[in-house]
């Protein structure tokens, strides 16, 4: 999912809110969905925020997407791998305290960091079921603008607890890299920044910087509706965990939505 709305949100449960849209259609299939996300504020922050979750899938039968949660592009499948290339949307950071449509953005602890401009990224996933009810995963987000802001990478595992034709369970871990780029935006603080700011100068190298995990569970209702709730822990660590801004390492995430297809 890309949406700045919920940009907060740790991209285990953003793929997790992205899965629940992602199942392989036989046929043309519009999907609608609405609800509330938890999360921190901007990646290493002690304060949260609510934002809603708009969900508005089309999915054709030949592979095509258009969602907010997935973005614009392509997925298919061969046999047990899956994957998909999109066009999405990174939400950018605020240095104040502000208040959208979205609620509380930003926060006064970013305050003479500058803003972080919202970038459009190439999106690249593959999955691959390893056992049948065991997927493996690997992700990039490669920005096409802001190419400063960097790129991240992500593997992960999802393991389907329970599956009924109404309901699904399911566990994931993940970790998450970044370039260097990535690493000095979303956690660095240069020269001007520390003076305009306070912090301390801090550099952080590319590699890992946060590890998740979450807890989804899916309902089916007659008539092509769903219930979807989610919860889960994100970490930060290496060098993102060091940081200046890092006012907390480990946070929690929920997210809970309906939906509708057609």
């Amino acid at each position: 999912m890309n949406s700045s709305s919920i940009k907060a949100v740790p991209l285990l449960l953003l793929s997790l809110l992205a899965g629940q849209a992602a199942a392989a259609a036989a046929e043309n299939v519009f999907t609608v969905g609405a609800g509330v996300a938890v999360g921190s504020r901007y990646s290493g922050s002690d304060e949260h925020v609510v934002a809603p979750v708009v969900q508005l899938d089309y999915a054709m039968a030949n592979g095509l997407f258009a969602s907010t949660m997935r973005g614009l592009g392509y997925g298919g499948s061969a046999g047990p791998l899956k994957y998909s290339v999109a066009l999405g949307v990174r939400g950018g950071r605020s240095e104040s305290d502000e208040r959208g449509i979205a609620g509380k953005t930003g926060s006064k602890y970013l305050k003479g960091m500058g803003e972080i401009k919202t970038n459009a990224t190439a999106n690249f996933g593959l999955s691959y079921a390893i056992f049948e009810r065991v997927e493996v995963s690997a992700r990039a987000e490669v920005p096409v603008s802001q190419r400063d802001n960097g790129a991240s990478f992500g593997v992960g595992i999802t393991g389907h607890l329970y599956q009924t034709p109404s309901d699904t369970l399911s566990l994931s871990l993940g970790a998450n890299f970044a370039d260097s780029k990535y690493a000095k935006t979303y956690y660095g603080v240069n020269a001007t920044q520390s003076k305009n700011s306070g912090y301390r100068e801090f550099t952080p190298k590319s590699g890992l910087y946060g590890v998740d995990a979450g807890l989804s569970w899916t309902h089916t209702f007659p008539g092509k509706w769903s219930l979807t709730g989610m919860a889960g822990v994100s970490s930060l660590s290496g060098d993102a965990s060091k940081s200046p801004l890092t006012r907390k390492k480990t946070a929690p995430t929920a997210a809970i939505y309906v939906s509708r297809s057609f």
